[in-house]
């Protein structure tokens, strides 16, 4: 059967077991075509062809609901469902989202990108059902390492009170992004070590029915295990092992490396398009391992991330104990920073910034209220970061500036941010969190403040009248430009580097109402909440006016960084326009 006839999984329910291998071959050599031209999650879907195929060959879908867990291994559930063309056709490889989407198909129930999710929203799949009196099975499909988040404890700790159909398919291939940390896998590998038979089993405890699987890219069995438990009245976890990057030996050899990734030679799995461009993770990584050779008190955490903050398996043995991954478990990162920093070390939580909204019960409750000095470094909270809707890194200044006690930061360049990085570190008196700039890196080469204990001091970088530019993180670049084509009118702008995005230089503001009219506000962020409203907030009764320019509040799906800067008016020429226009109606 030729990929581009598969419209519906009905399409494949006749095939016979070769038919069916051979469909898979097609499926794997589709998902290498396509990954090694445009990057990709590379693994998880090269470890799940056998796996989907069997489920859609045996399953009813949509009548049946396969909820998968981050999604970011749902690339042949694609296939199957009437989207192959987005996999075969080079010309249409961005035509469909890298998780699932219910605005793509009706097969599939949700928008996911975070991981341990699935238990929870198939159990209400699952309760819903069963309050309305239906009867289709409710699949759940976990990967090993999300075990490591809460939801999917919590989600299955009440999935196994259900007195009817739940399928909870554990995906155990011995990994999350990076190997798997915590004592859950220490069960996870009795149970394989055992072919599950060890009496000491998690997922019995908690009183599901269990079955292994050892051979989890084994069409046949795991079609016999599917029809087994299809209809079954009751929870029940399939414990599958499967191989990830199955089929690629670079994959399989490499399963970090190839858990997601950009364009590569099929031929030995080299990347292609390397930028020899510095990065800020590079940044980040270079500078705490150096910090913690001469200090033992200082450790990094991540939460089952550690690629997105620059430490891979080399930068983890140079650190050593001083290196700390809880696993995909943001919230116990950000409790543990708070604990550590209350025993009298120094902590620093790297996070993504979208993973960071897991946390905020933590960042307020077990940090801010407590005051203790934990550190965050925010990666890709920009538009310059992903683009995925289930990744924008828009929304963490209104989530954590919000909250009282905590610092923000948001530096301009690789000089400021490293020196507020040290004072982070070493200072006593606050929980900071720093924005590391979206982007290219930019460099100053220039000697920055070192000191910022006093708090919500702005900084002025180039004085002027009229109208000030107030252009914080990644966008003050943006103000510069501006500053520069109104200088070349004859504008003269005050230029400012808030420096702090969690509060403001009142002093200052004030000052602006002496020989200011207007006030421009630049941020990386979403415009609602965040820091451009607490300086309109400010001069509300006043006469100053005004003019916010951010990122709209809206799940945006890999948008074009030019488009959306230019719809939202982000460039330099727009906004010196608009400046000169409101200044010309200021002056009438």
């Amino acid at each position: 059967m030729n990929l581009k006839e598969i419209k519906t999984p009905a399409d494949i329910k006749g095939l016979d077991i070769e038919q069916l291998s051979e469909l898979c071959t097609q499926i794997r050599q589709a998902l290498l075509d396509r990954l090694s031209r445009s990057g990709g999650h590379i693994g998880p879907n090269l470890g799940m062809v056998e796996m989907t195929v069997a489920l859609h060959y045996v399953f009813d879908s949509p009548s049946d609901k396969i909820v998968f867990d981050v999604s970011h291994q749902s690339y042949t559930h694609k296939i199957l469902t009437g989207r192959a063309g987005a996999f075969v056709n080079p010309s249409e490889y961005g035509c469909v989202s890298g998780f699932t989407n219910p605005k793509e198909s009706e097969h599939d129930f949700f928008c996911i990108g975070h991981t341990s999710t699935a238990a929870s929203l198939a159990s209400g799949l699952a309760k819903a059902r069963d309050m309305k009196g239906g009867s289709e099975n409710i699949i759940a499909v976990i990967g090993d390492g999300s075990l490591s988040g809460g939801e999917a404890f919590e989600g299955l700790d009440y999935a196994a009170t259900l007195n009817s159909n739940f399928i909870a398919i554990i995906n155990d291939n011995d990994m999350s992004i990076a190997p798997n940390c915590g004592g859950i896998y220490a069960n996870l590998q009795l149970l394989r070590s055992t072919d599950g038979t060890a009496e000491c089993n998690f997922f019995k405890s908690m009183g599901f029915d269990y079955k292994y699987v050892a051979y989890g890219n084994d069409l046949r069995t795991l079609i016999d295990t599917f029809e087994s438990v299809k209809g079954c009245g009751h929870p029940v976890v399939l414990h599958i092992r499967t191989q990830k990057g199955k089929g690629f030996a670079p994959a399989e050899a490499h399963m970090e490396r190839f858990h997601y990734g950009g364009p590569f030679d099929k031929s030995n799995g080299n990347p292609l398009n390397i930028s020899s461009d510095e990065s800020y993770t590079e940044i980040f990584t270079k500078h705490m391992l150096e910090m913690m050779k001469q200090r033992p008190d200082v450790a990094v955490i991540t939460a089952g991330t550690p690629g997105a903050i620059g430490f891979g398996p080399e930068e983890r043995s140079l650190a050593g104990s001083q290196f700390i991954d809880v696993g995909i478990a943001e919230q116990d990162a950000v409790g543990m920073a708070s604990g550590m920093a209350k025993g009298g070390v120094r902590p620093v939580f790297g996070v993504v910034s979208s993973f960071l909204q897991r946390s905020y019960d933590q960042l307020s409750q077990d940090v801010a209220i407590n005051g203790t000095p934990a550190v965050l470094n925010i990666f890709f909270g920009s538009v310059f970061g992903m683009n995925d809707a289930t990744h924008l890194g828009w929304f963490d200044i209104p989530l954590v500036a919000n909250i009282p006690g905590w610092v923000v930061l948001a530096p301009t360049c690789k000089e400021e941010y490293l020196a507020m990085l040290d004072w982070a570190v070493e200072q006593r008196e606050h929980p900071v969190a720093i924005r590391v700039p979206g982007g290219s890196v930019l460099s100053k080469k220039r000697a920055f403040d070192h000191d910022y204990s006093r708090i919500n001091k702005f900084e002025i970088m180039r004085p002027g009248s009229k109208v000030a530019i107030i252009a914080t993180g990644t966008f003050h670049s943006i103000g510069e430009d501006t500053a520069d084509l109104l200088a070349s009118k004859g504008i003269e702008a005050t230029l400012v580097n808030p420096r702090y995005i969690s509060g403001l230089d009142e002093e200052m503001l004030r000052e602006f109402e002496s020989n200011h009219s207007l006030v421009i506000t630049l941020e990386d962020g979403c415009l609602a909440g965040g820091f451009g409203e607490k300086v309109a907030a400010f001069y509300g009764t006043s006469a100053m006016r005004v003019a916010c320019y951010g990122l709209p509040k809206e799940f945006r799906d890999r948008y074009s960084v030019a488009d959306l800067l230019n719809e939202c008016r982000l460039t330099p020429q727009q906004i010196a326009e608009d400046t000169e226009a409101m200044l010309k109606t200021l002056a009438k």
